[in-house]
This record gives C-alpha cells, structure tokens and sequence, in this order.
C-alpha cells in the first residue's frame, strides 16, 4: 500500500487497487494461454491439434465449475484460494474464468495464429489495465463515469486502448501499415470492456471482438 500511495493513489483506493491486483494476480495467468500456444507451434504441433486441447480444457473447466455452483460438497472439498479469488457476484453463478476459457478457445478456433494470440493479450493485458488504473487513479482526472453502468473510468479506458495497441504494434512489428488493424482492433477491445454489448461477460467477448476487428483491419490492407 506504501508503493501505491507513493504513486499517487489515494489513501481510500488503496485497500481497492490491493485487492484488485491480488485477484488480478489470477488472471494475468492467462497469459499462459499464449504462451502455449507459442511453445506448441514452434515444436510443430498443429494449430487445428491446439484447438482440440483448448476444446477439452474448456469442457473441463465448465464442468468443475457447474459441479461447484450445483453439487455443495463437490465446492467443499475445492481448495481455499479458488474461493477467494471469485467475486461476491460469482460465488453462485458461474465465474470469469469459465467466460476466460470459452472466448480464448473461441478466438483460438476462429483465427488464425496470431490474429487469436494478440486477440487473447487484449483481454489479459487490456482488461488488466483497465482494472488496476480505473480502481487506483480512475476518476481523479475526469470524474464523470462512463459505461455500460456508468462504472468506468475514462483513465481506466484510455490506459486499456494504449496497452492494446502497444501490445499489437509490438506483435504486428514486421507488417506495413499495422497501426490501421492493430488501431481498430485496440479500440474494440476498449469499447467491448466498456459497454459489455448484449450483457455477455467481457471475458468472452473482448478477444472474440477484437479478432473480429483485427481481422477487418487486414482484409483492409490485404494481409489475410
């Protein structure tokens, strides 16, 4: 919390930005996902090989979650920490993380290689952001809220579109004219963490989106 308030944060957001980072924590082991997917195409295994695995580890999520929000004493016998992790909201309903898996191996499923990877770190580094600036200094600049709900911060929003767009320029470096896809696909991940479109969780929306986006960007400049 020291480190927080050297940083500006205030005195009252502090207890808040701890407690988001540490649930973050979690979520930022998505970037495994990635990763992975990565490792596993430089050792020669298929793309269509990597969809099936995803397939079967998202089945097995969904799985455990529904037994745990259906079965109690299957959610007994789950370890602490995956408790704490959940937000009040997800203690009887299904959590982010089966949202998580569902729109990674939707993304993953749908474009190709590196269209899906920088789809997917939108989401983790995006959404990480957004959460970490918006709970620690959102609303200090611009104090009128914004969203779907009215819940977001505008810092929170224009820290997620940098990270994003960084994030592709940096995967896109070697293809002319990035900044045209890589700018629409940012941005639609930002307005889909915003705005939440149709009520579906932004866990299973945001890479799909931007996917989307980034695959309309290259068709613009002939790429794919």
């Amino acid at each position: 919390r020291a480190v927080l308030h050297d940083l500006g944060v205030t005195i009252e957001k502090c207890a808040r930005t701890t407690k988001e980072i540490n649930r973050k924590t979690f979520h930022i082991l998505g970037l495994l996902i990635p990763l992975c997917c990565q490792l596993f195409l430089q050792f020669g295994l298929e793309w269509s090989d990597i969809i099936k695995v995803c397939w079967i580890l998202t089945v097995s999520g969904w799985t455990i979650d529904v037994l745990r929000i259906t079965y109690p004493p299957f959610a007994a016998s789950l370890p602490s920490f995956m408790q704490s992790i959940l937000r009040e909201k997800e203690q009887n309903k299904l959590s982010g993380a089966c949202f998580f898996s569902l729109g990674c191996t939707l993304t993953i499923t749908c474009f190709p290689p590196s269209v899906a990877i920088s789809s997917i770190l939108f989401l983790v580094l995006g959404d990480l952001s957004a959460a970490i600036i918006g709970v620690s200094i959102g609303g200090d600049t611009c104090i009128k809220k914004i969203g779907r709900e009215g819940k977001k911060s505008l810092e929170g929003s224009f820290a997620m579109f940098f990270v994003c767009f960084l994030t592709g320029c940096s995967i896109f470096a070697e293809v002319h004219l990035r900044e045209y896809p890589v700018f629409f696909g940012a941005l639609a991940a930002t307005l889909t963490e915003l705005y939440e479109p149709f009520g579906l969780d932004d866990n299973l929306t945001i890479p799909f989106v931007s996917g989307l986006s980034l695959m309309w960007g290259f068709n613009r400049i002939n790429l794919y």
